[in-house]
């Protein structure tokens, strides 16, 4: 079986083509274009499949949350203004007469990573991305846990310190409001304004820089509350952690070392692993739809 996959993201859309025995060819992408709006979003999604021929089954992973049976967009913020309520599914199905399937970017990362990464073999793990904000993902008994609207693994809105810093989501204190990467460059630049971005950031702190190095510390302190919280409640395998900042060994390290001292002692068999298949997660996940 051939699945022809895409990852819709916010700065770009990936596609591939994927085999049921875990193959993927033809790697491309395309710009997203999200500000113009969900109708550009998806003119440019069909422009990109349509490069594509020879497949039986089309697979989706996108931002926003998705309701899986009718393949819609259920919610989507400003990144994607007029995305919400899309009908991805009809839409496409209409367009290339194959079945479509559907499914939120971050639970398609955690299908990929239990197929062919990270999280192959396991039953039960957590995903976590960072980056602009902070995406989740819930692997239990083997099988994605969705709730009962389909929206569950919002980590990235858990209160963690009610009534701070004002989220994307328009509620104040969210997780993600402290922990995300864009957060850890805010908080460098509150010790160096001179900080441009978190390359640089990293580079100093390999350099030995201590003002860059707290700012670290400060930031992987409130991502470790999050996690300690989400291990005590789900009690997972694994933490399955993705993102070009967990790309970094420091970041990565100190993440793990300041959790590790927050997580009750029988609780201390959980693993904390890097994502393995990079860009490619969401491709693979989208692929299991029809797969598996």
């Amino acid at each position: 079986m051939r699945i022809l996959c895409a990852d819709v993201g916010g700065t770009s859309i990936k596609l591939g083509m994927v085999t049921g025995d875990g193959e993927i060819s033809g790697l491309t992408e395309v710009p997203t274009e999200g500000k113009k709006g969900g109708a550009r979003v998806m003119e440019n999604l069909i422009s990109g499949l349509e490069a594509f021929e020879g497949y039986d089954a089309i697979g989706i992973s996108t931002a926003g949350q998705v309701d899986r049976e009718k393949g819609s967009i259920i919610y989507a913020n400003d990144n994607i203004p007029g995305y919400t309520g899309t009908k991805v599914k009809d839409i496409l199905e209409k367009r290339f007469k194959r079945p479509v399937e559907v499914e939120n970017d971050v639970n398609c990362a955690a299908l990929g990573e239990g197929w062919l990464g990270a999280g192959k073999g396991m039953t039960d793990y957590l995903c976590l991305t960072y980056g602009t904000g902070i995406g989740g993902a819930i692997v239990l008994g083997g099988r994605l846990y969705r709730g009962v609207g389909g929206s569950a693994g919002e980590f990235g809105h858990m209160i963690l310190h009610p009534g701070g810093r004002e989220c994307s989501c328009g509620k104040k204190g969210c997780y993600e409001a402290y922990a995300s990467a864009r957060l850890l460059v805010e908080l460098a630049r509150e010790k160096d304004p001179s900080v441009s971005n978190g390359r640089e950031l990293f580079a100093r702190i390999a350099e030995g820089d201590e003002k860059m190095a707290a700012a670290l510390d400060e930031w992987s302190g409130e991502a470790a509350t999050g996690l300690a919280s989400l291990v005590h409640i789900f009690n997972p395998q694994a933490l399955i952690l993705g993102g070009g900042i967990l790309e970094q060994d420091a970041a990565a390290e100190s993440l793990e070392k300041n959790a590790r001292e927050l997580i009750m002692d029988s609780f201390q068999n959980v693993r904390f692993l890097k994502a393995a298949l990079g860009n490619t997660a969401g491709l693979f996940g989208a692929a299991t739809l029809h797969i598996k």
